[in-house]
């Protein structure tokens, strides 16, 4: 069968720094490729190769038989190449039609026959099973449905090679079946896929082959089935992983945090919950339940509208951020590059801006004073990092999460709270984190961890409470889910669907 997609002896550098070295790989129709490799590992270039906005220093990219010669996103895009980005960047305020037609919108005299393409995209989506109203603007769609609305549109016109950047990143668990499904469907029209992910479920799920880099070289590439998920993850980091999850900490009968009457805003459901010294309490819920929000306003960044919230021997009265600081809570939000982190400063800068009164004396900055700390707490985290005035735009998404943690803890906090802590990372970094989150429960900080991801849940978590529609459904003890039906546990107080239905539909309901 012929290759839809070869990519021979390629190699890339930027300003003489090797990022892909003599690279060698194809992809036939109707096939899905996972591309597997920590962050760093030249996946990104690859990508920008394949659609033309980069052109390789050494070898070829050949698309359908045809070189592409003189690499530019228009002629990698009529050869039927398509990317879809893990940041979706769609025209939010224009209809799901006039975004699938953008660039090819059917038109008499120059005026829209907009029945015509409301007809297509409704034709489109039910070819994949989607049921979405196309005279709905794009900005009221879920991640997920934007994601699928974004494949059907690049699929529309013609793409044969479509490149798909952490499609699940930011989709619940719940959703990710319903992309699974499109990308099957897709698969059996003949499309070609490159599907990059830190997952080793998904790679279980969709792939065909998979190829893993490190350090900008080919270093596994292997049918899929049958392809144990330790030689992948040892592929992409160079050694064993070992035990991904730490040893959990045995809590004491310290209660450091209590949450007593939370009412997120006038007429949402009170909150109350409790976790000791020690503890890692874990927050389960599908999208919209209220993990996010709660985390937010036990911190103050959202201010709630009633609640008692203490903190050791501090009782705090619905508080405001600068409260919680000083009452020894820290907060890692969810999205760590608009909430956590100005991606435009150093390192310097990140891990000390919060607190740059604590490293002055009379109004005067002690750079020395405030270095030090910078250097121990990166050091501490076994950051990866050049020098201390390296941007945070430029780090790894682990390394840029730890240093959001790392901050924190040079003020000692009592209360970590934590706002899906891995979103983004690839698997080497991810069990790092996990480590420091395990030792900062050994150490005796209390630890409440809000979390999509159901093994990240299950593995780090002394105990699990359930969300739905903002209120706690119910509590999972560590014996509960050391249990083999954990996952459907979690889901059926996340849904409030019946265990009649998790029988009948198994485990792919609590992805």
């Amino acid at each position: 069968m012929t290759a839809a997609l070869q990519v021979q002896h390629v190699s890339k550098g930027f300003a003489g720094v090797p990022v892909l070295r003599d690279l060698t790989f194809s992809v036939v129709p109707g096939n899905v490729v996972v591309l597997a490799g920590e962050n760093g590992a030249g996946k990104s270039t690859l990508f920008n190769l394949i659609v033309g906005r980069f052109a390789p220093e050494e070898g070829t990219i050949t698309i359908r038989g045809t070189h592409l010669s003189n690499p530019s996103p228009r002629h990698a895009r009529e050869l039927g190449v398509a990317l879809v980005p893990q940041e979706l960047a769609p025209y939010e305020d224009l209809t799901v039609a006039e975004n699938i037609a953008v660039g090819q919108e059917p038109q008499v005299g120059g005026v829209l026959k907009r029945r015509e393409m409301h007809r297509h995209a409704r034709e489109l989506l039910a070819e994949f099973d989607v049921d979405i109203d196309p005279s709905r603007r794009m900005r009221t769609l879920s991640v997920a449905l934007t994601q699928i609305v974004e494949i059907v549109k690049a699929t529309s016109s013609g793409a044969k090679v479509l490149l798909l950047d952490e499609p699940t990143s930011s989709i619940p668990e719940a959703e990710v079946e319903r992309l699974y499904a499109v990308i099957r469907r897709l698969r059996d029209r003949g499309v070609a896929m490159i599907y990059t992910t830190h997952r080793m479920q998904e790679i279980e799920a969709i792939a065909d082959r998979v190829v893993v880099l490190r350090d900008g070289v080919l270093v596994l590439d292997e049918q899929a089935k049958g392809l144990a998920p330790s030689r992948i993850v040892s592929a992409m980091i160079g050694r064993e992983l070992g035990t991904l999850f730490p040893e959990r900490v045995e809590p004491s009968d310290e209660v450091v945090l209590d949450v007593q009457g939370l009412h997120r805003k006038s007429g949402a459901p009170e909150v109350s919950l409790q976790v000791r010294a020690g503890e890692i309490v874990g927050l389960g819920g599908l999208v919209g339940a209220g993990r996010s929000a709660t985390l937010a306003a036990i911190f103050g960044a959202r201010r709630a509208s009633a609640g008692t919230i203490r903190v050791g021997d501090t009782t705090l009265e619905r508080p405001r951020v600068q409260d919680s600081i000083a009452a020894r809570l820290a907060f890692v939000p969810e999205d760590r590059k608009r909430d956590g982190l100005v991606l435009g400063r150093s390192i310097l800068d990140n891990m000390t801006l919060p607190h740059l009164s604590d490293y002055a004396r009379l109004g005067v900055l002690r750079s020395g004073r405030r270095r030090a700390a910078a250097k121990e707490g990166a050091d501490g985290m076994a950051l990866r990092y050049n020098t201390l005035q390296q941007l945070a735009a430029t780090l790894s998404g682990g390394n840029q999460q730890k240093i959001v943690i790392a901050r924190w803890l040079d003020r000692s906090p009592a209360v970590l709270l934590l706002d899906e802590p891995t979103r983004g990372v690839d698997v080497g970094a991810r069990s790092e984190i996990y480590r420091i989150i395990t030792d900062l429960a050994r150490q005796g900080m209390a630890v409440l961890l809000s979390s999509s991801d159901m093994p990240e849940l299950i593995g780090l978590s002394n105990r699990v409470l359930v969300m739905r529609e903002e209120a706690i459904q119910g509590e999972l003890t560590r014996a509960q889910l050391d249990a083999p039906d954990a996952q459907a546990q979690i889901f059926h107080l996340a849904s409030g669907e019946g265990t009649e239905l998790l029988a009948t539909e198994g485990t792919k309901e609590t992805r």
